[in-house]
């Protein structure tokens, strides 16, 4: 299964071909909707994990604490449920990265799949490190840090407006021999989110707030998904519906989306490339302490706060929008998400009649 290919998989009744290459997925979404759905969690409950070590995300299976010392893990609390998380995303990313039809390094990808991993990954030479870049997780504050440590910006509270390009390296610059060097000898990390919050911030963002998102995206959305629309509503593009924008998703190609909306599988090729570190954008600001001090970043540098003007997706928020599709689209929409849900172990989200009434 290249790795494009989940991004094209319907669901039942949908008119959606099966790209080539994709003989292999019936199985493999299996084995995904099982971890996605918490199979593996039933298995820690019962112990059936207890005992094992977990691989080094983390090097020593020590964390920092927010002073940067390393502490021992106590038995209960944040660290048991990090190393469970942990276990459970290096078993199923080992698992699933096992097929032999998916991609087992960089030059292994179609140039369309590498053009796009090299563009999204960001390169520090005097700290030695690779960090792929994920839009809408915190990747804009990654980039000020990034910034900060190569001097370019003095601080990361810096009040400034992000430029998303200039004064940074990406991987795509360089020559392949240099590439495959730092692939081979560079701390490699990224972050994720849960697929749907992602994508509901991309939606609220790009097409509450940014006119030349409604411009380029919300006009060709609203023609081609609104019946019976008014010529004013087609000009504007500012007010795309939830349902809208998902029916736009399940028609693109995931490997030729907007970068704010591709799979966090498609941006970064967890199968191609071995992170030493996946952090979480749920527990951004310990995961971003952990990778600062494992690059040896100077004191002086920190992870910035979340801005005041941020509007963040809640639980009920999520709930609310995610309620409000209808099933089928939700049934539709999660086959182009699936990897990103089981990989990063992301339960899929319950939207039952009776949990959406309460």
């Amino acid at each position: 299964m290249r790795s494009g290919s989940v991004g094209n998989f319907r669901g039942a009744g949908s008119s959606g071909s099966v790209r080539r290459g994709s003989a292999v997925l019936p199985s493999v979404l299996t084995f995904l909707v099982i971890v996605a759905s918490g199979g593996l969690l039933l298995m820690i409950e019962k112990g059936m994990l207890n005992g094992v070590e977990t691989p080094s995300p983390r090097g020593n299976g020590q964390r920092p604490d927010p002073a940067g010392h390393t502490a021992k893990r106590s038995p209960g609390g944040a660290d048991v449920d990090f190393q469970i998380l942990q276990e459970i995303r290096n078993r199923t990313i080992r698992t699933v990265c096992s097929q032999k039809n998916m991609p087992h390094s960089v030059w292994s990808l179609s140039p369309l799949q590498r053009r796009t991993l090299l563009q999204h990954i960001l390169v520090n030479d005097e700290h030695r490190f690779l960090y792929c870049y994920v839009p809408k997780v915190a990747c804009s504050n990654w980039k000020r840090v990034l910034k900060v440590m190569s001097g370019a910006l003095d601080s990361v509270d810096a009040s400034i407006k992000m430029d998303h390009r200039s004064d940074l390296l990406f991987l795509s610059s360089l020559k392949p021999e240099e590439i495959r060097y730092r692939l081979a000898h560079y701390f490699k990390f990224m972050f994720v989110r849960e697929p749907m919050a992602r994508l509901l911030s991309a939606y609220r963002n790009k097409f509450g707030e940014i006119e030349s998102y409604q411009k380029k995206y919300g006009v060709e959305i609203v023609k081609r998904y609104r019946k019976g629309r008014a010529k004013d509503a087609a000009a504007a593009g500012d007010d795309v519906t939830f349902a809208e924008f998902v029916r736009y998703l399940l028609d693109e190609d995931a490997e030729r989306m907007n970068e704010h909306w591709m799979p966090v599988y498609n941006l970064c090729q967890p199968c191609a490339v071995s992170y030493d570190f996946i952090g979480s954008y749920e527990h951004l600001q310990e995961d971003a302490q952990h990778v600062l001090q494992r690059v040896g970043a100077p004191p002086s540098v920190h992870f910035p706060q979340r801005q005041t003007w941020y509007k963040p997706v809640t639980a009920q928020t999520l709930h609310y929008y995610l309620c409000g599709l209808p099933q089928k689209l939700l049934r539709e929409l999660l086959p182009k998400y699936i990897l990103d849900f089981s990989l990063f172990a992301y339960p899929l989200p319950n939207t039952t009649t009776e949990h959406c009434r309460h």
